[in-house]
């Protein structure tokens, strides 16, 4: 089997100035060069955008790209295998790894199994910042589901089984695909129950065992759970903070080095970023798609979610001729209206669609048939809901990067257009052990290992905007005090809860 390579000029660009001290200049006698190479190079498995398994750039490529000597890259590159970031074998590249102990083992001993929360325990009510779903907009969804019943005795007189959905609902999602520059028919729309459902469907019928799946990384995480449960193998490729957005190089080296045919990819405002890729790299996408001969699952959840940038063309508009069919679409109602109207769709070429319904009858035999009249009704006052949505998002948002400005000015975060979450940078990583404190001061949190695979994004926690403003002042306050607790390192009494 191949191993996946990094590219010398690729990681001398991930590390950036790693030289220079925080007031940018170069760094005098606190460190030798090749300490600061291996401490940088660490920092960035555990961030996440180095992917664990793969090997990094030969000694003599990456002394040439960063002008050092072979004998600091060779110490550099001691230091990480010995502390157990680099696996070696006989006849083999040296690859990335994490330590067996893991990559917050220090921190998390002497702070953690044995607690009462760090630093006490709250008696408020619990904040939960898990997921990332606003309530609904409760007058339109109620008339929505009035208006689904009222129509309801129409369908009555039929079995109610539709494995690719209502009629009425698939022509009212081409109708919002054709309004968004991407011609759509009917017949190109599979009705599901939500997005989730969406993807596991196309999984199904498109990812063997053993199949090599292109993801985001960070992405979502029950994304990277379904992957895993289908006996695919994720591949990470970088999103980029620095950049707020997509390696496609990186993509496009990947899916050949790996042969790859399969990506999931979540360019509408990125969770947990929040970014958004703009039209030149959606046709760049397109073409990787094209040449590589490589599927793409494109989701598309928070399409509609964009605050600072208005609602993208979708990815499919970018391909050409027979490249239309290496895209496939997936959408759905839930972070828009509400997570509780559990309706999705796929939107792919016709004959792709037939053979998905063909499949599905193995895991349902369709979608709830109220649920996709009152998704009807919905679409047809999204005019009047989505503005209303949108304007809500950016205050909450605003209210909590004033928070963490106040209460955690260490952290650090990139906003992205959209969406519905912050992906905060941490001091230190620390994810897990914060959010297996964070309950016992008032709120839950998913912790940024979540994201990634095999315990990356320690130094990344995703903070939802979704709830109200006092209600994230206040799980900001809960926050900063398991934080502080966490950095004094108060002893644990009880056992902690990681969400």
């Amino acid at each position: 089997m191949a191993i996946r390579v990094l590219g010398a000029t690729t990681l001398a660009r991930d590390l950036g100035k790693w030289q220079d001290d925080e007031s940018g200049g170069r760094r005098r006698v606190s460190r030798p060069a090749y300490r600061a190479l291996a401490d940088n190079v660490r920092m960035l498995v555990a961030d996440g955008r180095i992917p664990l398994g793969v090997a990094l750039p030969s000694e003599r490529d990456l002394a040439g790209v960063l002008e050092l000597s072979r004998t600091t890259i060779t110490s550099a590159y001691a230091v990480l295998r010995d502390e157990g970031y680099l696996i070696s074998r006989q006849g083999s590249r040296s690859t990335v790894a994490l330590p067996e102990s893991g990559a917050t083992g220090k921190l998390l001993r002497g702070t953690m199994f044995g607690g009462s929360a760090v630093g006490g325990a709250s008696t408020d009510p619990v904040i939960d910042l898990t997921c990332a779903s606003m309530s609904a907009p409760v007058e339109p969804m109620r008339r929505a589901y009035a208006e689904g019943l009222d129509a309801l005795p129409a369908y009555l007189g039929g079995h109610g089984i539709e494995p690719v959905g209502l009629p009425v609902l698939r022509q009212a999602i081409a109708e919002r695909y054709c309004r968004r520059g991407l011609p759509t028919a009917p017949e190109q729309i599979m009705v599901t129950a939500g997005a989730q459902h969406a993807l596991v469907l196309v999984l199904g019928l498109l990812a063997a065992p053993g199949e090599r799946v292109l993801i985001d990384h960070p992405t979502y995480t029950n994304a990277i759970e379904a992957i895993k449960r289908m006996g695919a193998r994720p591949v990470p490729v970088a999103v980029r903070q620095e950049t707020r957005g997509w390696d496609l190089d990186g993509i496009r080296s990947t899916a050949r080095q790996t042969a790859a045919k399969l990506a999931y990819l979540v360019p509408d405002f990125h969770n947990p970023t929040g970014f958004c890729l703009d039209d030149e790299g959606r046709a760049e996408l397109a073409a990787i798609a094209r040449d590589t001969r490589m599927t793409l699952i494109i989701d598309e959840t928070m399409a509609d979610l964009g605050l600072d940038a208005p609602t993208p063309t979708p990815v499919a508009a970018f391909a050409r001729g027979a490249g239309r069919a290496d895209i496939v679409t997936i959408g759905s109602t839930s972070k828009a209206f509400w997570s509780g109207l559990r309706i999705g769709w796929i939107r792919a070429e016709a004959p792709l669609i037939s053979a998905l319904a063909a499949s599905r009858s193995a895991l349902d035999l369709g979608t709830a048939v109220v649920e996709q009249l009152a998704a009807v009704s919905m679409f047809e006052v999204e005019d009047e809901v989505l503005p209303e949505r949108r304007e809500q998002l950016r205050s909450q948002r605003a209210a909590l990067l004033d928070a963490v400005a106040t209460d955690l000015p260490d952290w650090r975060c990139t906003p992205g257009s959209g969406g519905m979450a912050l992906w905060m940078q941490l001091p230190a990583p620390m994810s897990t052990a914060l959010a297996a404190t964070s309950p016992y001061h008032g709120v839950l949190l998913a912790a940024g290992p979540r994201f990634g695979l095999e315990g990356a994004f320690e130094r990344y926690i995703r903070l939802p905007y979704a709830r109200g403003e006092e209600e994230l002042r206040a799980a900001v306050t809960g926050i900063a005090a398991a934080y502080r607790a966490l950095s004094g390192g108060v002893e644990v009494e009880r056992p902690a809860l990681v969400i």
